[in-house]
């Protein structure tokens, strides 16, 4: 006789058991009112090395592992799915999920083309089901309480924002630079903004993989070449981007400038919004990783002096960014409700900022809206 399984239990399968894989895996796990029914990844060395981190095989009721992804999905008690695949592979696997009537968490981006994510985001309110996207940085503590600072107006009128992100590596072959890293500080700067960029420009160069990303499908993790999206849409024949200067313009008049780059020895991970009576400085390789920076400058006989200057360090809860993801998930599945914070649609308004910007790249750094 079969173990009875728990009904109240959301049943998920995850698809893909890379290093982002292997953390949704852990924090699945941990968390109640979920049971991971399955993992899927075409490797058997990873399958292998989750089953005996993990202890699946002696989890009861056991967790499935397959190296046919289609035949998890299928599994009895499926009800979500977690993408943890190759960006190009996301379309694919999230339609086939939600056509089944599956939920769907997946990771960032959503897609790589906007036109297929409203059409994902369409077919999810057809069915009836939850599509939420990874964008962890949206529930990181420091970001969620930066957010509340900027719109208190803690920073008076807003000036400029900037943002670096480099590293060496992991360097990717289905997507460039900016599509890998970029999106993270749009989406923070959009989230403490409360608005989108209206316009854009990038300029991209190329070091490593000057012929790369023609055929992405080298890259897949998932190998049913039938159902799986092989086009990287953001990719030319100038190769993958290494580093990438990018301006947002937003309809307020803000202008934010990122740096990324997984060619640079420095490890940065460093956002700054600047007003005209404080910046708030998020810098996740400081002790202190949300502090706001008060200061201005006053002006007596022609001369500019600093004034008003204080350091404050914001306290922050230690919460793990993913498991609040993932947990934010399960709560927008089991109340049946669209995540406020995380949706389909705000993976749409990303990937478009990103088409916008790698049509600049290849205009050499012209000025391109981003459409609605």
């Amino acid at each position: 006789m079969g173990v009875a399984q728990d009904s109240s239990l959301v049943g998920i399968v995850i698809l893909g058991l890379g290093r982002w894989g292997m953390h949704l895996l852990r924090n699945f796990l941990a968390l109640p009112g979920v049971r991971v029914v399955a993992i899927a990844d075409p490797n058997a060395t990873r399958l292998h090395i989750a089953v005996a981190k993990f202890g699946l095989e002696h989890r009861t009721p056991a967790v499935v592992a397959s190296t046919d992804w289609a035949a998890a999905l299928d599994l009895e008690g499926v009800d979500a799915v977690a993408i943890a695949t190759p960006a190009s592979t996301h379309a694919a696997l999230l339609r086939t999920a939600l056509n089944r009537e599956l939920h769907g968490f997946v990771e960032k981006p959503l897609t790589l083309c906007a036109a297929e994510g409203r059409e994902l985001c369409q077919l999810a309110a057809e069915q009836g089901r939850r599509l939420v996207v990874d964008h962890t940085y949206l529930f990181h503590p420091a970001v969620q309480a930066g957010r509340s600072l900027v719109q208190q107006g803690q920073l008076g009128q807003l000036r400029y924002g900037s943002s670096s992100r480099t590293h060496l590596g992991p360097v990717r072959s289905d997507v460039d630079v900016l599509w890998d890293l970029a999106i993270h500080d749009i989406a923070i700067f959009n989230y403490w903004l409360g608005e989108r960029p209206a316009q854009v420009q990038a300029w991209g160069t190329v070091w490593l993989q000057p012929t790369s990303g023609m055929s992405p499908a080298r890259a897949i993790a998932l190998d049913d070449a039938a159902t799986l999206d092989n086009t990287a849409t953001n990719v030319t024949s100038t190769g993958l981007a290494d580093l990438v200067w990018a301006r947002l313009m937003y309809p307020s008049g803000f202008q934010a400038t990122i740096q990324v780059c997984w060619l640079n020895p420095e490890r940065q991970r460093r956002l700054s919004v600047v007003g005209d009576r404080a910046s708030l400085i998020f810098d996740e390789m400081a002790t202190d990783s949300l502090v706001l920076q008060a200061g201005t400058l006053a002006q007596q006989n022609g001369t500019f002096f600093p004034t008003d200057q204080a350091r404050q360090a914001i306290a922050l809860s230690r919460e793990e960014p993913l498991r609040r993801a993932c947990e934010h998930f399960l709560d927008c599945v089991r109340g049946d409700r669209p995540s406020s914070l995380s949706s389909g649609e705000v993976g749409v308004e990303l990937v478009a900022v990103l088409e916008a910007l790698s049509q600049s790249m290849t205009q050499q750094g012209a000025i391109v809206s981003v459409a609605d």
